[in-house]
């Protein structure tokens, strides 16, 4: 079975993994992700109705707009994918406009631009909110309009929101099927690099999102949860009365192919 994949670059993103989440979705009326991401699940779903939510501005309004117009957003993102764009100093240049620049078109174009020129596509900020993952260094970096396209014709039936988890969760009602990839919980104390977005996402939120997936579990409404599978993860879904699914991933956020190691993750089934 062949995927359609996401426009984005995406650390963690779960195209890898379609076979196994799809496997575990239930049939319903409304597919909801909190954590939307490349929207890699959504786009490889068939519900009628889609509820998707990110807490980064950047991505939802990059979404907003290639759902909106695809043509003419399409043209304008790939007048920056030039091979005098793909260097150093105007990919500083660039990134610099896209931290201060008010006009959302742009920033929009721009983030693709940012996506497809960086490290390894990491989308990551500073704390004053700025984007500062360094400059990729590729030779020809791609341009996915294809992959957009594909992305406007599957988003049409589809509702984009700038939302917390929690704010998304409140909006769930019977008739949902929900996805939630949150950023995993580190394997170890200094493995923080999943929190990628200016704000945090640490145990409590873990705890949290746990308890708000057995709460919806109990009003008929099925959830699913990707994480690291580690002692803290299984024994909080555990607790939060779900089932959970082991399996190994290949880590692909290394620049160094050789230490692109296999980690366990897991599914948990509200």
């Amino acid at each position: 079975m062949s995927f359609t994949k996401p426009f984005l670059k995406w650390p963690g993103g779960k195209f890898r993994l379609l076979h196994r989440i799809n496997e575990k979705l239930d049939p319903g009326k409304r597919f909801v992700e909190p954590f939307v991401g490349s929207g890699a699940v959504f786009l490889n779903t068939d519900y009628k109705k889609y509820l998707l939510a990110d807490t980064n501005p950047d991505l939802i309004n990059l979404y907003l707009h290639v759902q909106k117009n695809e043509k003419s957003f399409i043209d304008y993102c790939q007048s920056f994918f030039t091979p005098e764009s793909n260097n150093e100093e105007r990919y500083y240049q660039y990134r610099t406009q896209f931290n201060s620049s008010k006009n959302i078109r742009l920033k929009s174009a721009l983030f693709l631009y940012l996506n497809r020129h960086c490290y390894n596509g990491l989308c990551r900020y500073n704390s004053k909110h700025e984007f500062n993952t360094p400059f990729g260094r590729y030779k020809k970096p791609y341009f996915p309009k294809k992959e957009i396209e594909n992305f406007h014709t599957a988003s049409q039936s589809a509702t984009f929101i700038h939302a917390s988890f929690v704010e998304t969760m409140k909006q769930i009602k019977r008739g949902d099927v929900v996805y939630c990839d949150p950023p995993y919980a580190p394997l170890s104390k200094t493995a923080y690099f999943t929190d990628y977005f200016a704000g945090g996402f640490g145990w409590e939120e873990q705890i949290e999102l746990a308890e708000w997936a057995a709460k919806l579990s109990k009003k008929g409404i099925p959830v699913l949860i990707s994480n690291h599978n580690t002692d803290n993860t299984r024994a909080l879904y555990k607790k939060a009365g779900a089932t959970t699914e082991k399996f190994l991933v290949r880590r692909t956020i290394s620049c160094k192919t050789n230490q692109r190691n296999k980690v366990e993750e897991l599914l948990a089934v509200f």
